[in-house]
């Protein structure tokens, strides 16, 4: 008879049973109506009987021996201690006192060969004459506690198995008989006694000893319908409408189950109960047959095992007689009859119950069972799947989900998903494929087909909650990322690169998908220098294209090594603007603050996808305020800035003001600072040149002449000249001419150029330092009457310059002026009558001169005639040294000077007075003979002389000069 309470009213067949085959001999022994008691333990089932005595039985229920435990009176209870050989009897003979033996089956008596007796006890009861109704001993016996009938516990106290001694004191006394008695250990030792009115308990060791008993409950229990739960040692109490569990100081939990209860027993996770016959009116045809024997089925009892935790009947079967006695062991539970039947009752394996479950779809008691049974996560899941496979089979695909998702670690991911792809499933499926991520068990598909699932759904909540889940990764990132931007939540993938420091992907996600620059730039300019560069050298170009002030100033700092990245950014909620952001836009910052996570920057929420395509900022009353840090930047290797030239194309403005930053700056060295003025000269005339404003223009050409001009600007000249060419820049190609000196090159550029003015204004500057300009300005004046018109009065000018610094003899002029047919006569008339005019004065004083030289030249040679042909009269009365008169002895020279001897220095006894020299015209004798040592030595140098001649404007003169010299004249023989 099943009670309420357990599931469905449906009773299991969780245990096998099998009738223990006994021989006649066992049979007889057994089931002689001679046995009163039955205890098991230590491997051996044990029989007490009526004349005292113990039979022992091994697990083939053989006899292997039995021995005379009591001379008087019958056993009526007995306990093996577990594990050990002792064995505990009493034996009953009234109205004598209850006497108790402790046996030790191991030791053996020599004379009998008898078990020993350790110890032997008379239990007092106040010399009541009351049969033991209870029995209860802990396994150490240390206590033992005796229920009488007349409501009396007795406790015995004391060293049994050693036999020290013992005391017994009556703890309890009540006007109903004991019924059921259990020691519940713990911290203190309680005793737990039901008598048929109430459930009492009584701390008979420990904290709380000596105090009178309590009652937990005002309800008591039949004889044997009291027990222990091992595991959680809680008092079993079997009522007729339930099975009540007790702890310490209250009642607990119960399973209602409705029936008359002889007799409980605890076996395992179940409690046995024994439901005794009803009294029922009995057929005639029965009576007639004497239907009076133990097999009646009027007196059948049943059998039921019960799983209390659970709440169901693991097995219920009706035996044709009364069951007398229960017990358990190895690892079965036995009954026996008054009908002389011993029943076996062996618990199904767990898998053969999980059979029976299945065939029933009891998948949750299934699950319970496994839990309680410990099985391993592998095969609890089993159950979970199964379970699934039957709830998705009904239709109820949410809890189907529910058991897919706790088998989730031992299933094959694609059995489930195949399950949910339809789209009223999908969100079965979300469930499935998050729960994968969780537990780091998806693959990139897996990650795939949970973004399609929420992009399907547009559920961006979703989308964001994924993707901003704490924690390790959980999913691949490359796959999600991808994902969000073909569905076009790029704010959402933007946020997971840059989560997981993906920087590259991050400045694409925002330029490439987004189209947002501005913030693509903020971004950058908060990146560690070498993911900056990185960043710059692939993004450049498009930032200039639509941030280039901005993106110019990045590069700046970058080239110049001044590169701080902005990581003081603070995100601050309901503050009013204070100051704009330095370098972009404060709008910028801000949607970047709203887009991802910048460094220190606090923000809760990111953007996601508008309808339309449209995006919709999330950072509401909030400023981003930047503030510039005055820490050194950070040390990182500064490019060439020539890595960044490319990047400039279509932004010459831009890399004007790049290159104008660049050169001055300390860490450029000296080739690099050339590559930079060279491409700035460049870009100086190029952007000139695209000016139509003539002011414009010529401010442009005043900075490229202004590069070139410093002296500390080491331009190559090459360079310079073929940029002024093509650039069509003159003034650079003067310039350079002019620093190497190349004065006729600048002159010959205008006449190439037909240009006057310029060819008038190069000829004013160089031709004071490069007369040869001017014979080249008269054969270019004269080439044409416009240019002849041009000029105007300069060829006077220039004709004017040749003859006076004799450039050309007027001969040479008019040959030149020959050769056109622009010049005329009457153009040269006042140049050739100036040139004769002074020809002739020139030949005048020349034949003057020559006269004056003949003259000299006959006087001088008379001079010497008469020296050496006359003699000198010396009329001088002075000397011309001293002044005083003249005496003796006196020295007189040819040149009509005269001294005294004495004023000379000279002795006329060493000879000297013939050697001596006029003091007076000594030094300009001196330099005559110089004069004529040196024509005489240059006279043989003929190399100086041709030398001359070849530098010499004037040959003739030269020749003239040389002649004088005696460099043409025959040494003569004297």
């Amino acid at each position: 008879m099943a009670g309420r309470g357990h599931r469905g009213n449906v009773a299991f067949r969780f245990f096998d049973v099998t009738q223990v085959k006994l021989s006649d001999e066992e049979s007889s022994a057994l089931f002689d109506g001679n046995v009163t008691c039955v205890a098991s333990g230590s491997d051996n089932v044990f029989f007490g009987t009526a004349d005292g005595i113990v039979r022992i039985l091994s697990q083939a229920f053989k006899v292997v021996r039995s021995f005379k435990a009591h001379d008087v009176g019958s056993i009526t209870h007995m306990k093996q201690v577990q594990g050990t050989s002792l064995l505990v009897t009493i034996a009953e003979d009234m109205p004598n006192e209850p006497t108790l033996k402790v046996w030790a089956l191991d030791k053996l008596e020599k004379k009998t060969g008898m078990p020993r007796c350790q110890s032997t006890l008379h239990i007092h009861n106040g010399r009541k004459p009351f049969p033991i109704s209870a029995f209860a001993a802990l396994e150490d016996l240390s206590q033992l506690a005796v229920g009488f009938g007349n409501g009396t516990v007795t406790v015995v106290r004391g060293d049994l198995i050693h036999d020290r001694g013992a005391k017994q004191r009556t703890v309890f006394e009540s006007e109903e008989p004991i019924t059921g008695i259990e020691f519940r250990e713990s911290n203190v030792t309680t005793l737990y006694i039901s008598t048929t009115g109430r459930i009492a308990t009584l701390v008979i060791s420990g904290r709380g000893q000596g105090q009178p008993a309590r009652s937990l409950e005002e309800t008591g229990c039949a004889v044997g319908c009291m027990n222990i739960e091992k595991s959680t040692r809680d008092i079993i109490v079997a009522r007729d409408d339930a099975i009540y569990y007790y702890g310490p100081n209250a009642r607990g939990r119960c399973f209602t189950f409705e029936c008359p209860k002889k007799m409980i027993g605890v076996f395992r996770d179940y409690v046995a109960v024994i439901s005794p016959p009803q009294p029922t009116r009995r057929p005639p045809t029965f009576r007639a047959f004497g239907a009076s024997q133990p097999d009646d089925p009027f007196n059948s009892s049943k059998f039921i095992l019960i799983n209390t935790d659970l709440k169901f009947i693991a097995h219920q079967e009706s035996l044709a007689s009364e069951v007398k006695f229960m017990f358990s062991e190895w690892n079965d539970l036995f009954v026996m009859t008054l009908g002389g039947k011993l029943l076996r009752y062996r618990e199904k394996t767990f898998q053969q119950k999980l059979e029976i479950l299945y065939q029933r779809n009891m998948f949750p008691l299934a699950i319970e069972l496994a839990q309680r049974a410990g099985l391993n996560p592998a095969q609890r899941n089993i159950i979970f799947r199964k379970y699934g496979d039957y709830l998705y089979q009904k239709g109820d695909f949410d809890t189907a989900m529910q058991q897919y998702l706790r088998a989730i670690d031992s299933t094959e991911p694609s059995q489930v998903i195949r399950k949910f792809l339809d789209t009223q499933r999908i969100h079965n499926l979300i469930d499935y494929l998050e729960e994968l991520h969780d537990r780091h068990a998806a693959t990139s598909d897996h990650t795939t087909l949970l973004l399609n699932c929420y992009a399907k759904l547009k559920d961006v909540e979703k989308l964001e909650e994924f993707i901003k889940s704490p924690g390790e990764l959980k999913f691949d990132l490359v796959t999600a990322i991808s994902m969000c931007r073909q569905g076009g939540y790029y704010d959402q993938a933007a946020f997971l690169a840059r989560k997981h420091n993906e920087h590259e992907v991050v400045v694409d996600i925002l330029i490439e998908d987004s189209k947002k620059y501005e913030e693509a730039l903020a971004y950058v300019w908060r990146l560690e220098p070498i993911s900056a560069y990185h960043n710059l050298m692939k993004y450049c170009t498009v930032l200039l294209e639509h941030c280039p002030k901005d993106t110019t100033k990045v590069l700046i700092e970058y080239y110049t090594g001044n590169y701080r990245p902005k990581k003081d950014a603070v995100f601050m909620t309901n503050a009013p603007t204070t100051q704009q952001s330095s370098g972009i836009a404060s709008t910028a910052v801000q949607n970047l603050a709203a887009l991802i996570p910048l460094p220190y920057m606090n923000v809760s929420s990111i953007q996601s996808p508008a309808a339309n395509d449209e995006q919709k900022a999330t950072v509401s009353q909030a400023q981003v305020v930047e503030t510039n840090s005055d820490s050194p930047p950070p040390e990182y290797e500064i490019p060439k800035p020539r890595t960044a030239f490319s990047a400039f194309v279509d932004h010459p403005a831009e890399f004007v003001v790049f290159l104008e930053a660049c050169k001055d700056a300390e860490q450029v060295s000296g080739e690099e600072r050339r590559e930079i003025y060279t491409t700035l000269f460049e870009m100086y005339l190029h952007t000139a040149r695209s000016k139509r404003d003539k002011g414009e223009r010529e401010e442009w050409e005043v900075k490229a002449k202004m590069l070139i001009e410093q002296q500390d600007v080491q331009i190559d000249t090459s360079n310079v000249l073929l940029l002024s060419d093509l650039e069509g820049y003159r003034d650079g190609t003067i310039l350079v001419r002019e620093q190497q000196g190349l004065r006729f090159d600048i002159f010959r550029s205008y006449t190439s150029a037909k240009d006057t003015a310029g060819a008038i204004k190069a000829l004013r500057k160089y031709g004071p330092e490069e007369p040869q300009l001017y014979p080249a300005a008269l054969t270019y004046f004269t080439s044409s009457p416009q240019i002849l018109a041009e000029a105007g009065d300069e060829l006077t000018a220039v004709l004017k310059k040749i003859d006076e610094e004799g450039l050309m003899a007027p001969l040479q002029v008019i040959q030149t002026l020959s050769t056109t047919d622009v010049a005329t006569m009457g153009m040269i008339k006042k140049y050739l009558g100036d040139t004769i005019d002074r020809e002739r004065a020139e030949i005048s004083s020349n034949r003057r001169l020559i006269s004056t030289f003949r003259s000299d030249t006959e006087t001088k040679l008379k001079d010497l005639s008469e020296l050496n042909s006359k003699p000198a009269v010396f009329q001088a009365t002075r000397c011309s040294s001293c002044g005083w008169p003249l005496d003796l002895p006196t020295v007189h020279f040819l040149c009509k000077h005269s001294f005294h001897q004495r004023c000379l220095n000279i002795n006329d006894e060493d000879g000297d007075v013939d050697q001596a020299e006029c003091p007076l015209c000594a030094q300009q004798n001196s330099t005559v003979r110089a004069i004529r040592k040196a024509q005489e030595e240059s006279a043989g140098r003929h190399d100086m002389f041709l030398d001359a001649l070849r530098r010499s404007g004037d040959r003739f003169a030269t020749v003239s000069e040389w002649f004088g010299r005696g460099v043409m004249s025959v040494p003569t023989v004297e």
